[in-house]
């Protein structure tokens, strides 16, 4: 057991930086910050998780009985990340597009020590949180730059795109789908980063709830994702799925108005209610009779670069679920493959370019008490030091009145933080 002891952070904000360039040292740990966003379901204002006591690091094999077997009488939190590709294990389903990036499908570590950040204060857990706390403060601050080098590449060319959607739309026309994720990449060979530098400004310019960094030996994960996958609470699971995208505006009353005509846009609802549906009865195959209900529909909040549109949906089920039956009914989520499901994950497999990996899957933590929170992976930058390789993906749903145009021109708009760190137009 790790003990547990409180200090008062006179500078928070610093302490954090101290922190994470103290967790630098380390092959493993993971930074989750909800910046202070209010939301109802949060646990704690940020994590960090450093130095893997043990882990689970799966490429193949059953990794959710896997999963079950290594969080079987936890004592602590138990941070990680499971990969889109998980799929494949849930569904007769495969994945053969090009992966530079070569994740894990499915990672998680018991870390040798955790922070909790609350207000202004800090709750560290360690065999000697004294030790931790005075190694943290004895870190001299750094400046911190990107460090970006490399040229970034598209998958898609314009045209391409344009024609990949309208063929899409010819599988919608005849009652494949009724809509489908399409998610294009965009990635750098040969690319230098200073991944810690690149989180920091990522945060500073789309600060997000579910913000993380996550760093295992040379793999890193920046992200700026607002999205929550799924949550438990006690016999309570929450999924709060996006969908519904438009830009801000510099003018409050344009801004404003923006805003309105997203919640009004009937394309929009549209999207964002079939996910709804699509979560609805993921969540009823665990859930107990009669439970699942929509919190809210067509909920408009506001993040740095866009608005989006969120729905929540919740439903009570058996307190003795294991995490492995509930991803199986849920994952991956809705609004990052469409419906039904399963049919538009096959055409995203025959659609897209790239091996989606860690890109749509999911980071978070499950607790001792087998509470857990998840985001989605979006707004994200991968890259693997070792091959440096980078890559980001960006995506929007494609419907039978989608506008081909207008969804490249929302692929754009979502991975304007991303070209703003790197400051790199794509090519």
């Amino acid at each position: 057991m790790l003990n547990k002891q409180k200090f008062e952070l006179e500078n928070p904000i610093e302490f954090k930086l101290k922190a994470l360039q103290w967790a630098e040292s380390f092959n493993t740990f993971c930074y989750l910050d909800s910046n202070t966003y209010p939301d109802q379901y949060h646990a704690f204002d940020a994590l960090l998780a450093v130095d893997s006591i043990q882990s689970l690091n799966i490429s193949q094999g059953d990794a959710l009985s896997a999963l079950d077997d290594f969080t079987e009488d936890q004592q602590t939190l138990i941070p990680g990340f499971i990969s889109y590709d998980l799929k494949n294990e849930i569904e007769s389903l495969h994945s053969n597009n090009d992966d530079g990036l070569a994740f894990p499908i499915l990672y998680f570590f018991k870390p040798k020590y955790l922070l909790f950040f609350n207000d202004s204060f800090v709750e560290i857990q360690a065999t000697d949180p004294e030790l931790i706390w005075n190694a943290i403060n004895a870190t001299q601050v750094r400046e911190q730059q990107t460090g970006f080098e490399g040229i970034i590449k598209a998958k898609f060319n314009k045209d391409e795109y344009l024609q990949s959607v309208k063929g899409l739309q010819e599988h919608i026309k005849r009652g494949d789908i009724y809509e489908v994720n399409f998610c294009q990449e965009f990635y750098a060979e040969q690319a230098e980063l200073n991944p810690l530098g690149a989180f920091l400004e990522l945060n500073r310019i789309s600060p997000t709830p579910f913000a993380n960094f996550f760093k295992i030996d040379q793999h890193y994960i920046i992200s700026a994702t607002p999205e929550r996958f799924l949550c438990r609470r006690g016999t309570r699971l929450i999924s709060q799925p996006i969908k519904g995208t438009a830009r801000r505006s510099a003018d409050q009353e344009e801004d404003e108005q923006i805003k309105l005509n997203l919640k009004e846009n009937k394309k929009e609802r549209s999207e964002n209610v079939m996910i709804v549906d699509l979560v609805r009865n993921d969540l009823s195959r665990c859930a107990l009779p009669g439970t699942v209900q929509v919190n809210e529909l067509f909920g408009v909040y506001s993040f740095q670069q866009v608005h989006q549109m969120i729905s929540t949906v919740s439903c009570e089920i058996d307190s003795k679920k294991k995490l492995s039956e509930i991803l199986k009914s849920t994952f991956p989520m809705g609004s990052m493959t469409g419906a039904p499901k399963i049919s538009a994950m096959q055409l995203i497999e025959d659609y897209e370019r790239s091996k989606r990996g860690v890109y749509s899957g999911s980071v978070g933590y499950i607790n001792a008490n087998g509470d857990f929170d998840f985001n989605v992976v979006i707004r994200t930058i991968l890259y693997n030091a070792a091959r440096k390789y980078l890559s980001y993906q960006v995506g929007s749903a494609i419907t039978y009145q989608a506008n081909a145009e207008q969804e490249y021109e929302e692929c754009l708009l979502k991975a304007k933080a991303i070209e703003q760190l790197l400051q790199h137009k794509t090519t």
